[in-house]
């Protein structure tokens, strides 16, 4: 593996991590609202940014945008909904 390749790899890894983290802050920010409105929003934000995160993954790595790996993205606002809404 070449220095270009692990950097693609390191630099790839380190958005998609620090994205998901913003992801599922929004996620638990919803979980924690009194506000019907804004609980649903935050959990619809937290899905694209969650979509976001793998297409920022698959763009720095060189792959296909749109593929099924984008099926994940939205698993942080799945997650914060089933949690909001119990």
């Amino acid at each position: 593996m070449s220095l270009t390749q692990v950097q693609q790899w390191v630099l790839s890894v380190l958005a998609f991590t620090v994205i998901e983290h913003f992801a599922a802050g929004l996620a638990v920010a919803a979980v924690f609202s009194d506000d019907k409105d804004a609980q649903v929003g935050l959990n619809v934000l937290a899905a694209i940014t969650g979509i976001v995160a793998v297409a920022a993954f698959r763009a720095l790595r060189g792959k296909r945008i749109l593929s099924a790996w984008l099926l994940l993205g939205p698993i942080p606002g799945v997650i914060g909904a089933y949690f909001t809404f119990r």
